[in-house]
């Protein structure tokens, strides 16, 4: 099966997967990111072919929304691949990405490096960032019944992986305890312009929330 089959295939998989998904974790963000990491690409060395497919695929059973089961996203995709008789090299590859890409997983040991790795972290992140990804932000914690802001929460800083996936935060703390973070995580120098601008977005927005907060 050649590749532009492949992936038309795969866009139409996940377009009815995420039909019903939450508006932070969403086909149009999955979307965002596979027209980011193609953008990023350009300015690489890379395996495009497994950059597109795991722009496709990383949220296809993102952990927070199935009891914080770790494996069932890199199951799917490839039970997936392997039916669109994809190699099994390519299809171990994005399966290892989809688990080293989020954000708690590298607040321990990262156990698998790649170039697409990078690009495909890079693209993700900077989708968590500017004004989408402050839209994301409040909608994500109003999926959690999280609260906007409450001064009595204070923000923590430093979180083990586990301490972060169970903290029950703010809105507004999110951006100190991970958002505000993820300029200097940035890999590719594509992304670091990108992101240097998306960042200073925020801080220009949280200026302006504290300025309306303490009236």
């Amino acid at each position: 099966m050649n590749e532009e089959i492949i992936i038309s295939k795969t866009i139409e998989f996940v377009k009815e997967t995420l039909k019903e998904a939450k508006p932070s974790h969403d086909f149009f963000h999955i979307e965002r990111v596979y027209n980011m990491a193609v953008f990023i690409s350009k300015n690489e060395w890379w395996d495009l072919l497994v950059v597109k497919l795991w722009a496709l695929l990383h949220d296809i059973a993102d952990y927070k929304y199935h009891d914080g089961d770790e494996n069932i996203g890199p199951k799917i995709a490839g039970e997936l691949l392997y039916s669109l008789w994809v190699d099994e090299k390519t299809i171990v590859h994005v399966q290892n990405i989809i688990k080293n890409i989020s954000y708690s997983t590298n607040l321990w040991e990262v156990t698998f490096q790649s170039k697409e790795l990078d690009i495909v972290k890079d693209a993700d992140k900077l989708d968590a960032l500017w004004a989408i990804g402050i839209a994301r932000c409040l909608c994500f914690s109003w999926e959690k019944g999280r609260e906007i802001y409450n001064p009595d929460i204070e923000v923590k800083l430093n979180m083990t992986k586990e301490e972060y996936k169970k903290h029950k935060s703010t809105a507004i703390n999110h951006f100190y305890e991970k958002l505000l973070k993820l300029k200097d995580l940035i890999h590719t120098e594509t992304g670091k312009q990108i992101a240097k601008q998306r960042h200073e977005f925020m801080e220009k927005y949280l200026e302006q929330f504290f300025q309306e907060v303490n009236f």
